[in-house]
């Protein structure tokens, strides 16, 4: 009996080593949490800024027929503001990775982690560059779900080298996209269901299942 419990705790040590070797396991819930409050700090001060209410439709539009000083400020602000949204996001996910790694005695950079940021960044450079396309043509409206279609997309093709959780969480990422560009004039509300609350909810998620 105890020869037999010996080679299951064998396997199930083999198992966890080989899990450790091909995923990264390194991402946190806290991470996930402080990231959609960003979000939807960023997208209320879009609201606060443009002057409209929330469920005010055509928020892309607030800029025309404005002077070009005008104009030029509104869509500066948006830039910098979901600009700041972006770099603190990308700075707490960092941080608590390494963190997590550190607690763990699990390697904070290796091939795994690699190939993890080289297939999210695939579909993430894409989808900025096609943001900027849309710009440059003037469909701003289509921004907000363009975004948020890519970036599930990136939670996809990185999610074979992670926990599944990121899987599910791209998957309903790309179908708020899709239902935000039917409702392309509540976009800005789109974006901070799908950056913010689904954020907060996966990483409330993943912190009871994983980390706690």
């Amino acid at each position: 009996m105890e020869k037999k419990q010996d080679q299951l705790n064998e396997l199930r040590e083999i198992r966890n080593l080989m899990e450790r070797s091909s995923r990264f396991l390194s991402l946190s819930g806290i991470a996930g949490i402080i990231v959609g409050m960003f979000a939807i700090t960023g997208v209320a001060a879009a609201y606060l800024f443009l002057g409209i209410g929330l469920i005010e439709p055509r928020y892309y539009q607030f800029a025309v027929g404005q002077t070009l000083a005008k104009e030029s400020a509104v869509y500066s602000f948006l830039f910098a503001d979901f600009m700041v949204v972006l770099v603190l996001s990308l700075f707490t996910a960092i941080f608590f990775a390494v963190r997590n790694a550190k607690k763990r005695g699990l390697a904070v950079w290796d091939a795994t982690a690699s190939r993890l940021l080289i297939n999210m960044l695939i579909p993430l450079a894409a989808g900025g560059v096609y943001g900027l396309i849309l710009w440059h043509h003037g469909y701003v409206a289509l921004m907000a779900p363009a975004t948020l279609i890519f970036y599930g997309l990136a939670l996809i093709n990185a999610s074979k080298y992670t926990i599944n959780d990121i899987r599910y969480l791209g998957i309903i990422e790309v179908a708020v996209g899709l239902v935000a560009s039917i409702f392309m004039e509540y976009g800005l509300l789109f974006w901070a269901f799908g950056f913010g609350v689904l954020h907060l909810f996966y990483g409330m998620k993943i912190y009871f299942k994983h980390e706690r």
